[in-house]
């Protein structure tokens, strides 16, 4: 059995206070939008329990979210919708959000640490870190502000698109979701260059909500 080697505590080059951190969320799911965040933490308000936000209950998510939202120095959202993605391509369309998160921050920061193995090509000195989501306070934040924004507008969707499951498996290609692209069809949040979505479409086509009535019958 192989031993999993754990990571070695980050150190950063950069030792001032404008340091942003930066994750995604959504990268994998068929439908909606591919959702970052961009987080500068104020050290002299320090915040307790950071951690990848994918480690956390929800309850604590959405208390960790506020918290992040009164405390940080800045704090940004980025985003590349559904059309976006299909137009540029998922991985594209991340370094983009990515991009918009940091660009809304004030200040601007000094220095950014991106989650993952990959930096977008951008004017800001910056550093990818692996696992970073577990290892810096500031991309924990990011991660955080992220998939709580993304999980509230998939709980929008399934209001709007009842039978997909969306609240529940958050748009990923679940059996459940894929049960009802093949029945119900692709809405237009969907992701069209996505197999699963270019299959439904092929078969089914779009979104049809007659079929919905067979849900409540």
């Amino acid at each position: 059995m192989a031993i999993k080697t754990p990571f070695l505590p980050f150190v950063c080059d950069y030792q001032g206070e404008l340091l942003a951190g930066v994750d995604e969320v959504g990268r994998g799911p068929l439908i909606g939008a591919v959702v970052t965040a961009a987080v500068i933490l104020d050290p002299a308000r320090p915040i307790k329990g950071l951690a990848d936000s994918k480690k956390l209950s929800e309850k604590k998510r959405n208390q960790l979210f506020d918290e992040i939202i009164e405390k940080a120095t800045a704090w940004s959202l980025g985003r590349c919708e559904a059309d976006e993605i299909d137009r540029l391509n998922i991985f594209q369309a991340t370094m983009v959000a990515m991009t918009r998160a940091v660009e809304g921050l004030s200040p601007q920061p000094e220095y950014v640490l991106v989650d993952g193995n990959r930096c977008p090509d951008w004017r800001w000195p910056a550093a990818a870190v692996v696992k970073g989501d577990m290892r810096i306070a500031a991309i924990s934040a990011a991660s955080i502000l992220a998939k709580v924004t993304r999980d509230r507008e998939l709980q929008t969707l399934d209001q709007l698109y009842p039978g997909y499951g969306l609240a529940q498996h958050k748009g990923y290609p679940t059996a459940t979701h894929m049960e009802a692209l093949a029945r119900l069809g692709a809405t237009s949040q969907h992701r069209r260059s996505f197999r699963p979505v270019r299959e439904a479409l092929n078969t089914v086509g779009d979104f049809n909500p007659d079929a919905q009535d067979d849900l409540f019958v």
